[in-house]
């Protein structure tokens, strides 16, 4: 994300009822036991949105139909969800903000259900579902979706246009306002998407077009994301499109959309997204999602947003930085996504200071200079910022500034060989998964053979300014 403040996959279980006399008693037992189930648990565990996300399942599979009508801002939904059970489960919790529920049937069965709190939509099969088991749940919904306030980022979720247009972007959540999910960064799942839509929108997503069908209602348009994604990182966004396509050298896909009005010098910036992710493949590894390109708004909203293949873009940043920015997250971010709201610095920092790595190689920008000239000027507010366990609601703040400082006293610290190692290296060993600042300091100690237990609390745990041993590592000297 970029702000305008800154600028377990599906497996089976098979259960074997042995006929034996001497072990009958025993598996009865057992089986007893999984029948009797208990509730998933409401939230995922984050401390700083302990209701968001939910326990008892793992997502594979978000398989979405939504019809939209414009005119009227009303959403016809049937979600499909193939999951497994982690636990033996007699009720288990979707988040849903908003939007009235019409039925739900888990496994071809009606399947009853309540809503609690803000957004916690609590099914109960009609039976219990055994732990390891694979099961699929539908849920038929409609309604006007409203997006969720945010003081610092302004709206986040289902948005309008002023064309009369839609579109979806948000984080730490944003996918509950239009559709079932389980909302949090540890539930990664493929995404299929279909949405119909009058004949006279366009309609754009993640992942890779699969074509388009002429129906009563308009033309229907699929979309499938089959890299795992973190919810918040879908979207989808309605307008008149102006449509751009074209592939990378390797054959992958790119589509990009700009909204009516749209500047030239937007268009001639996303021209560079081939170089750009080129660039950035060259410093973190091959490209690690199945397609590419760019949704480019006419609205102004707070910020820019790393959705997953295709970041999503404020009328106001189109512009060559945000958009190494936003792909820099595809790397680190997306398919390396949080453990914790409180690791955001591993989204946030990597993808600020990726800017600094461009406009070091194609600028030629002395990024020592840059450095020190920062550090100089720096007021005890900016100090005061952390970079990691911040709090809810400042997870976008200091990241953007004093996260590439940090990342560049690093590289001064233990040598560019091993900080250019970690970088390309890291998000292949995290790769579809999720991570924590804590294991980034132990896999930079590992591949540079340095303590650098200092060197975090100075710059990622603390919130004072770093002593003059971690200010000014390596080449960097303050200035007379």
């Amino acid at each position: 994300m970029t702000t305008r403040h800154h600028r377990r996959r599906l497996t089976t279980v098979f259960v074997a009822v042995l006929a034996c006399a001497g072990l009958g008693t025993g598996v009865a037992g057992a089986d007893a036991g999984f029948n009797r189930g208990t509730p998933g648990a409401d939230g995922a565990g984050d401390s700083y949105y302990p209701q968001d996300g939910n326990g008892g399942y793992d997502v594979a599979d978000y398989n979405l139909a939504i019809n939209y009508t414009p005119a009227t801002k009303q959403l016809i939904g049937t979600q499909r969800i193939s999951a497994r059970a982690t636990q033996s489960l007699s009720s288990f919790d979707l988040d849903f903000s908003g939007l009235t529920v019409d039925s739900i049937d888990v496994d071809g069965r009606h399947a009853a259900f309540t809503r609690t709190g803000d957004h916690e939509l609590v099914i109960t099969p009609s039976r219990v579902l055994r732990r390891g088991e694979v099961f699929n749940a539908r849920i038929q919904y409609h309604g006007v979706p409203e997006p969720i306030s945010d003081p610092l980022l302004g709206d986040n979720g289902w948005q309008y246009s002023a064309s009369g247009g839609a579109f979806a972007a948000g984080e730490p959540k944003s996918a509950s306002t239009w559709y079932p999910v389980n909302d949090t960064p540890l539930d990664k799942a493929t995404f299929h998407l279909a949405v119909t839509v009058p004949d006279e929108w366009g309609v754009i997503a993640n992942g890779r077009e699969r074509g388009t069908t002429k129906t009563a209602n308009g033309t229907t348009h699929f979309w499938a994301e089959d890299t795992p994604a973190v919810p918040y990182m879908t979207t989808v966004a309605i307008e008149k499109w102006q449509f751009e396509r074209s592939r990378l050298a390797n054959g992958t896909p790119v589509v990009s959309a700009y909204a009516p009005g749209t500047p030239d010098a937007t268009k001639t910036a996303e021209a560079k997204l081939p170089e750009i992710l080129d660039f950035l493949s060259s410093k973190f590894g091959p490209y690690p999602v199945d397609a590419a390109g760019g949704i480019f708004l006419a609205e102004p909203i707070g910020f820019s947003l790393e959705t997953l293949s295709r970041p999503i873009y404020s009328g106001r940043a189109g512009n060559v930085g945000t958009i190494v920015h936003e792909n820099a997250h595809q790397w680190y971010g997306d398919t390396v996504a949080v453990d914790k709201w409180k690791d955001v610095c591993l989204n946030e920092c990597f993808a600020s200071y990726a800017q600094w790595l461009w406009s070091e190689a194609k600028d030629g920008k002395d990024l020592n200079a840059r450095y020190l000239s920062q550090v100089a000027t720096a007021s005890d507010n900016f100090w005061s910022g952390k970079l990691y366990d911040m709090g809810p609601g400042n997870e976008f703040t200091a990241v953007y500034a004093k996260g590439p400082l940090a990342l560049h006293a690093l590289r001064n610290t233990i040598g560019e060989k091993a900080f250019d190692f970690v970088l390309k290296t890291w998000p292949a060993l995290h790769r579809n998964g999720n991570a924590s600042l804590p294991e980034f300091q132990a896999y930079a100690e590992k591949i540079s053979h340095q303590n650098l237990k200092g060197f975090f609390d100075a710059w990622f745990y603390g919130n004072t300014k770093p002593a003059p041993a971690y200010l000014y590592p390596g080449t960097l000297k303050p200035t007379a």
